[in-house]
């Protein structure tokens, strides 16, 4: 599977920012797509994820009631709707596809590292000025 994310810019605190990222190749219907983040400095961190066939969506604690994850299931697409935004999200994106595993892994809270996902899209850089 290959990814493409898009989307990044620079914006001003309190504005928002769609992230888009487009799956290509070989997909399959109960894989589990991730958004991670990188600040210049620090480790990747995760920030949401969906369950590609029932669109269930799941989120880091900093980022709830401010980032939607959505998917297009006909675009083959995943989406990050950043809202909110503040200096300290600046930082790399990237888009991430885990192929399928078993419910007891994924429910364990596996899909919050990094090395649960199996391809790598290759980043859009998001910067918030204060």
């Amino acid at each position: 599977v290959q990814l493409q994310a898009s989307g990044g810019g620079l914006v001003q605190a309190g504005e928002s920012l769609r992230l888009s990222c487009v799956a290509s190749g070989r997909t399959f219907n109960n894989n589990v797509m991730g958004w991670f983040r990188q600040a210049p400095g620090k480790e990747r961190e995760f920030v949401a994820a969906i369950r590609w066939s029932v669109g269930t969506a799941y989120y880091a604690d900093f980022v709830k009631g401010r980032f939607a994850i959505s998917r297009d299931n006909a675009k083959n697409t995943v989406y990050l709707q950043m809202n909110s935004l503040k200096s300290e999200d600046t930082a790399v994106y990237y888009c991430a596809v885990g192929l399928p595993r078993s419910s007891s892994y994924f429910n364990a809270g596996n899909y919050r590292y990094a090395g649960y996902y199996d391809s790598w899209g290759l980043g859009t850089l998001v910067t918030v000025s204060s």
